[in-house]
């Protein structure tokens, strides 16, 4: 008896895609899991917003894979999605709840650290009050290490509003950190501010 010709095929939305080709796309997709969601993480502030803005990326990136894996940067475009996809969220909603979990540990200190230090933890408190926009510029320049043309790439805008941007954030974010070091003075000089 000879196999058939016929590839196995299933639809998802009017798409037909072979199976070799869900197979590579599943492997992608666990490969790189981890890292989308704490990538998802960083950009929403939310574990639950990062878990469904990673599912619609890589519903998204399914429906095209066959384009996207000729293009040969599937994270890339896995990435700009979510981007993407967030930016329209916050422009839709025009508010945000933020959690007060911070994004995994991505391997900075070593496999013994269970807890992460304080001025980690206030300094994502800081992160997550930015405004979304300066937030999503932070997060992938220094989380993310994206240069400037990257990221101005990645959210659809010039250079030179992820540096103004970025110019304003540190500036709040310094603000911050200045107050942030005063309060820790007025304590360790036994609470005179």
């Amino acid at each position: 008896m000879t196999p058939p010709s016929v590839v196995d095929t299933y639809t998802q939305a009017g798409v037909t895609v072979d199976e070799e080709r869900r197979q590579v796309f599943d492997e992608f997709a666990r490969a790189r899991m981890p890292e989308l969601l704490r990538f998802g993480h960083a950009l929403t502030g939310s574990p639950h917003a990062a878990a469904d803005l990673v599912q619609d990326a890589l519903e998204r990136t399914m429906l095209s894979w066959a384009r996207v894996e000729n293009q040969g940067d599937p994270e890339g475009y896995v990435r700009r999605i979510m981007v993407n996809r967030n930016i329209s969220i916050w422009r839709r909603l025009r508010r945000e709840t933020l959690e007060l979990e911070i994004p995994e540990d991505a391997g900075r200190r070593g496999a013994g650290a269970i807890e992460p230090v304080v001025r980690d933890l206030a300094l994502w408190d800081r992160i997550r009050a930015l405004p979304p926009r300066q937030r999503t510029v932070i997060v992938l320049r220094y989380y993310e290490d994206l240069s400037e043309a990257q990221i101005a790439a990645l959210m659809g805008s010039s250079v030179g509003t992820v540096k103004s941007q970025a110019s304003r954030a540190l500036a709040s974010l310094r603000r911050d950190a200045a107050q942030y070091v005063e309060s820790d003075s007025a304590v360790a000089d036994g609470g005179a501010a």
